[in-house]
């Protein structure tokens, strides 16, 4: 069976009142975070670290910006064409820009990527998948994130170390897990669960792991890792980090594992929290570790200003015809 044959069910929403306490729980948990740093270590951190941007620091932020978003794009694209919803990079540049900069600046640090991936489903005529082109492009990164984040914590010191072993013994059960549940995915029955996982499958053998596609998107990926772990690197600098990279980098990668939490206030909460302990931990200070954090949110905010742009742009109406404006 085709895979454009695979009709995939929208799941079903949770109830209102779930999904309300949802929406309001991601925001307080960052706003609690952020309390606690401020009762802790003051607001000294978070005014210093603004204070201390530069225009080398933003010139570079906007720099790998561009190919940081670039590169999303291109993955995204990659795993919709698999899924069979077309998605050209130009307009999935656009898309992944202004999704950025929505990131940035409201709660929850998901609600652009919610955006783009309705708005890519209206157009493309098909929401479901279009959803899933992003649900799975997102954790296509997620994946390649974690191992190149277990490969470097295991290659040099960090906090986290002692507890490796540990954390590489569950991923690889996790691992063969969900292998073993996709191959004992019925072939057959009309119940949502198995419709479901069936079109789960499918996505992800077209999507990610087609010969067409699976290299691409590690190979993306792996740059959108980089990129992320260079702008904290000149957040570091920039706040006054003068450790060495091989100290450095591992702790500013925990700090990037952090930002997956949705329960960021505009990219702010989880971040600071986690790079104020891990560099405490590491024989800096949490003061550094938080003005690293607000330093590394004030230049994705600046490097995602051209999603304003782009926003702004999409809003204004078409002129009329004969409008020579």
């Amino acid at each position: 069976m085709s895979h454009a044959a695979v009709a995939g069910p929208v799941p079903a929403a949770a109830p209102a009142p779930a999904r309300s306490l949802w929406a309001w729980a991601r925001p307080l948990a960052g706003f609690a975070v952020l309390a606690a740093l401020v009762w802790s270590v003051g607001t000294g951190p978070f005014l210093a670290g603004l204070r201390l941007i530069d225009a080398p620091a933003l010139a570079a932020a906007l720099g790998i910006g561009v190919v940081t978003t670039v590169c999303c794009a291109w993955r995204w694209s990659l795993v919709a064409g698999g899924l069979g919803v077309r998605l050209p990079l130009r307009a999935a540049v656009a898309h992944c820009y202004r999704a950025v900069f929505l990131n940035s600046t409201l709660p929850g640090g998901v609600l652009g990527d919610v955006h783009r991936a309705v708005r890519h489903g209206r157009d493309a005529g098909d929401v479901a998948r279009g959803v899933r082109a992003v649900v799975w492009e997102r954790t296509a990164g997620q994946v390649v994130q974690l191992v190149i984040a277990v490969a470097v914590l295991a290659a040099l010191p960090s906090p986290v170390r002692p507890y490796l072993p540990a954390v590489v013994t569950g991923l690889a059960a996790a691992t063969l897990a969900l292998a073993l549940a996709a191959r004992a995915v019925p072939r057959s029955g009309a119940s949502r669960w198995a419709r479901a996982a069936r079109t789960a499958v499918a996505d992800v053998r077209a999507g990610l792991l087609a010969r067409r596609t699976w290299l691409g998107v590690v190979a993306a990926s792996g740059v959108v890792v980089a990129g992320h772990l260079a702008t904290f690197v000149v957040a570091a600098r920039t706040a006054g980090a003068d450790a060495p990279l091989s100290r450095l980098l591992p702790l500013t990668l925990l700090a990037l594992l952090a930002m997956g939490l949705p329960t960021n206030v505009g990219g702010f909460g989880p971040r600071e929290g986690v790079a104020a302990w891990a560099f405490a931990a590491a024989g800096l200070t949490a003061a550094q570790g938080v003005a690293t954090g607000t330093v590394y949110g004030a230049l994705v905010l600046v490097a995602s200003l051209p999603g304003a742009a782009v926003l702004l742009v999409r809003r204004r109406p078409a002129p009329e015809p004969g409008d020579c404006r």
